[in-house]
């Protein structure tokens, strides 16, 4: 016998076998890293056809609720979201106790952040970052590429652009670990003293490359931020271009309210 799924008989039928599964994964019927009913089951379950179980599936996806791999399915996703905290995750006091954001946010959050540095050295500046550190498009820059993991996970993949003119009196970061506090730390150490970041953030799709890195399903959901750090003078001394997982995070901003 067919499942009967409620929910507004309008709807397409598909939508309403997806949220009759989100409503069995938020109420841990099906539980975090079990595999999702396969197509031919949910045929036979909903009295469906097979593109109708396969649409409904994904629907599940870009709501963050399964992971998808070839040749195995569906699964459950099991892990929940790190938190950041736009308010704090770059004061001062944390790169003196010789934290960089991530490790002080990840902590935060009680997870086990790793870092795996993908590039350090010179590279010509990509014309929009370019826009933002006031410099000529393809003039050369310090690069720094890494990719973040939470509890053993890819969550993020990070990109910082740094003018030559700033980088290259500053040995430490051309190393892979510039040391406590992060690259923050050592630009304020040669006294280039931050007082301002601002971020631009937007949602999109992953692209292939994005996809693979961060051990994402096919069409996954990203966000993509960018961020500078200006100095006490004005100057913007880093620009970090940033892809994370969309289903990893909750950005939470204080916004104050005077002048």
């Amino acid at each position: 016998m067919a499942t009967m799924v409620p929910g507004d008989s309008g709807k397409p039928r598909y939508l309403q076998i997806a949220e009759d599964l989100a409503q069995q994964i938020r109420a841990g019927v099906l539980r975090p890293g079990e595999k999702v009913p396969s197509e031919s089951v949910l045929m036979a379950r909903y009295a469906v056809s097979q593109g109708t179980a396969r649409r409904a599936v994904a629907e599940l996806r870009p709501m963050g609720l399964i992971d998808t791999h070839h040749g195995k399915g569906s699964f459950v996703k099991s892990r929940p979201p790190v938190l950041r905290k736009s308010s704090d995750r770059f004061r001062r006091s944390h790169r003196r106790a010789g934290k960089a954001a991530y490790l002080a946010e990840a902590e935060h959050a009680g997870k086990a952040p790793t870092v795996r540095v993908l590039y350090v050295g010179p590279t010509e500046v990509p014309g929009d970052i370019a826009e933002r550190l006031g410099t000529a498009p393809g003039s050369q820059v310090l690069a720094r590429r890494r990719l973040y993991f939470s509890d053993g996970t890819p969550t993020e993949e990070a990109t910082s652009y740094m003018p030559w003119d700033v980088a290259k009196d500053i040995p430490e970061l051309f190393a892979e670990n510039p040391g406590g506090g992060g690259i923050y730390a050592r630009l304020e150490e040669h006294g280039h003293v931050l007082a301002e970041f601002t971020e631009t953030v937007r949602a999109r799709l992953a692209t292939k490359q994005e996809a693979v890195a961060l051990s994402l399903s096919p069409g996954a959901p990203v966000l993509h931020l960018t961020r500078s750090a200006r100095v006490e003078s004005g100057r913007v001394v880093e620009v970090c271009d940033t892809v994370m997982a969309a289903d990893q995070f909750v950005l939470d901003y204080r916004i104050s309210a005077e002048d």
